[in-house]
């Protein structure tokens, strides 16, 4: 359909109009004449913010998304996100290339004068400044690293479980992702898939296990999350264990929850099938 017919009479010919806001994509064309669409690079999904360090006061560059330029994917069951063409995990970190001090984004900001002390007396006293060099871009490796260093903070300044058991959950997810970027062409590949499932299962782990402790003894939002959505995500990750009474659990009070979303409750139905179908099949 061509939302401008009529423009005619005034010599304007105004075709594919069918869609005012689809972005417009770019195409590049190969020796044969073949047209292909041009994959956009990761850099111009992000931008450099100056932030100042709560601990080292001193003013650094780090790389943070533009939220409006990326697309997002259908996640996960167990709610890792998806973007098309970039892994936004990656840069949900600020570290500081001065003192160490590091931390999950919505955390950064936020430490208490005793907080503030334990990571000047165990981290900045010991790190290596330039160690933490912003690249250009970040690889796994660097973005796990990154997150290793908030959770060791986290740990230090006595972070509470959900804040430790979050960063557990996006390691877990990096590692899965770094997996799934793996040349099956190349014959290291299947060792090093391997290994990130081995640590993908280690964090996944210690995330669930924190979870359940952090429902127990703190107050929601957690880690941005309302109860809805945590209930969800141990129930996805109860099932992964095979917990299926924990997971039974969670989504009942998904369903119970009258301020819960369509679409949450409708993912919850549909773990709730598996689980059924799954012990029906081990009876």
């Amino acid at each position: 359909m061509n939302l401008f017919a009529g423009l005619e009479k005034f010599g304007i010919k105004a075709g594919n109009t069918a869609n005012l806001f689809e972005e417009e994509k770019k195409t590049s064309t190969d020796a044969d004449g073949t047209v292909k669409e041009e994959i956009p690079s990761e850099d111009s999904f992000l931008l450099d913010k100056a932030v100042r360090c709560t601990v080292c006061d001193k003013v650094f560059k780090t790389k943070i998304i533009k939220n409006g330029r990326v697309k997002r994917m259908e996640p996960d069951m167990d709610l890792r996100p998806r973007f098309e063409h970039i892994d936004t995990l990656k840069y949900n970190v600020v570290s500081c290339p001065y003192c160490g001090y590091t931390a999950l984004n919505r955390y950064f900001e936020h430490l208490t004068s005793g907080q503030r002390k334990l990571i000047n007396e165990q981290v900045c006293a010991n790190f290596k400044a330039g160690a933490c060099v912003d690249p250009v871009l970040l690889d796994y490796d660097e973005a796990i690293e990154r997150y290793k260093l908030a959770l060791f903070n986290t740990i230090v300044k006595k972070g509470k479980n959900s804040e430790k058991a979050y960063i557990c959950l996006n390691i877990s997810w990096l590692y899965r992702g770094q997996a799934e970027t793996l040349d099956s062409s190349d014959p290291e590949a299947e060792k090093k898939k391997a290994e990130c499932k081995e640590q993908e299962e280690a964090f996944y782990q210690q995330a669930f296990e924190g979870f359940m402790k952090a429902v127990s003894s703190e107050d929601f939002p957690m880690c941005g999350m309302d109860s809805c959505t945590v209930d969800y995500l141990l129930a996805a990750m109860a099932y992964h264990y095979k917990k299926y009474d924990v997971a039974s659990k969670c989504i009942s009070r998904i369903q119970g929850t009258a301020s819960a979303s369509k679409k949450m409750k409708d993912r919850a139905y549909d773990l709730k099938e598996k689980i059924v179908a799954e012990i029906k099949n081990n009876k």
